[in-house]
């Protein structure tokens, strides 16, 4: 064999070589996607909506009315141009297509959907979850104390573990005590769940601000029809712990014989049942959290965030709720599960300001004509 065609054998080999280490590279746009404006889900379902008030609500979860509202509000935030290449998501299409409740739908990209989750808590929080002055104090403690009967109260608060399915390379960092991974939605979004739901609070900006006072609180003033001055405080359950201006209940064994602390618990229970009916209808409302969440955790924490905003944004919306729609089965709700409770080594102005809300809770002056007939039926014990 000549030494040209021992080149020309090499070269040949060269190229074939070439030809194999080459990847096929990927289409730019799907053909599906290309067929987008005519074919997709919002396209051929959007309409039909349009025409249903009733359906429409049941669909997204909101009227049609304050889904305009919402996307006028949004809109800045959702315009995107088009390319040489493609056409943009329009911005009524990538709102929709979130408040889907097929969230795991690969009918529009999750990046698409996060950005959408981020403009709806960027642009909402503030209007609809602002931080209260003063005059917003005082017309929560009036309205809790004319549907609940308990006196310079300014919120009641709550958690839920929010079951995820594990991160990768996280090990036991979101895996909590009731055997599953999870992230927390109390008052710190987002908390790995292997962390003990006190370290949660304690360790949270709301937490740190509660302990230290610097939420602006009303000062301490009587309760009504006596003398007594305390200070006003918030509620929770045993998974806070009991400080100055956080009240949770008397544990069962210092309730065991003892109706005045059955008592204080019973009207803390009642009036603490408005954040655990306001769980019940987020996860009513927003069906994703009635399973486990399969995003990654910051895709979590952005849905979070999007359904608590959106939660309060819906407050005044037209209701087309029957009640049986709004009925938790809690037991089954696998989204969604309760905290842990924590043991408590509060300071003696705390203890002392709980045993003062029951000395008041079993007066002639604070008390209601049916808390004994509970007590005594076994509840809140």
């Amino acid at each position: 064999m000549s030494d040209s065609e021992e080149e020309l054998i090499t070269v040949g080999c060269l190229l074939v070589e070439e030809e194999e280490t080459i990847k096929k590279r990927k289409v730019w746009v799907h053909n599906i996607c290309k067929r987008r404006p005519g074919f997709s889900e919002f396209n051929a379902l959007f309409p039909d909506l349009l025409e249903d008030e009733v359906k429409f609500f049941q669909y997204f979860r909101m009227s049609h009315g304050k889904f305009i509202g919402l996307l006028e509000t949004l809109q800045p935030e959702l315009i995107r141009n088009n390319t040489r290449f493609r056409r943009a998501v329009g911005t009524k299409e990538r709102l929709a297509v979130t408040l889907s409740p097929c969230l795991e739908k690969f009918s529009l990209s999750w990046q698409n959907r996060n950005s959408t989750c981020e403009a709806i808590w960027t642009k909402l929080q503030p209007i609809v979850m602002p931080e209260p002055d003063e005059d917003m104090w005082n017309r929560i403690e009036s309205e809790f104390y004319n549907k609940w009967n308990f006196p310079n109260l300014l919120g009641a608060i709550d958690g839920k573990h929010a079951v995820i399915q594990a991160p990768p390379n996280t090990g036991s960092q979101f895996f909590c005590y009731k055997k599953t991974f999870s992230i927390v939605c109390s008052v710190d979004v987002g908390a790995c769940g292997r962390n003990s739901d006190g370290s949660i609070f304690k360790h949270s900006n709301f937490g740190k601000r509660l302990l230290e006072n610097k939420f602006g609180f009303p000062p301490s003033k009587p309760l009504p029809g006596s003398n007594q001055v305390l200070p006003h405080v918030i509620i929770g359950d045993e998974a806070f712990p009991l400080c100055i201006n956080l009240m949770r209940p008397y544990s069962r064994d210092a309730t065991r014989g003892d109706e005045k602390k059955k008592v204080f618990n019973y009207r803390l229970s009642r009036a603490r049942d408005v954040s655990e009916n306001a769980f019940g209808i987020l996860m009513k409302k927003f069906r994703i959290f009635e399973h486990r969440l399969c995003l990654s955790h910051d895709h979590i924490n952005l849905v979070v965030l999007a359904a608590c905003c959106l939660h309060n944004y819906l407050r005044n919306d037209i209701c087309h709720w029957t009640e049986s729609d709004l009925k938790v089965d809690v037991p089954n709700v696998k989204g969604l599960q309760n905290l842990q409770g924590i043991g408590g080594n509060a300071c003696s102005a705390a203890l002392r300001i709980r045993d003062e809300f029951t000395k008041y809770f079993n007066s002639p002056a604070g008390s209601v004509p049916w808390q004994m007939d509970k007590v005594r039926v076994g509840k809140h014990v």
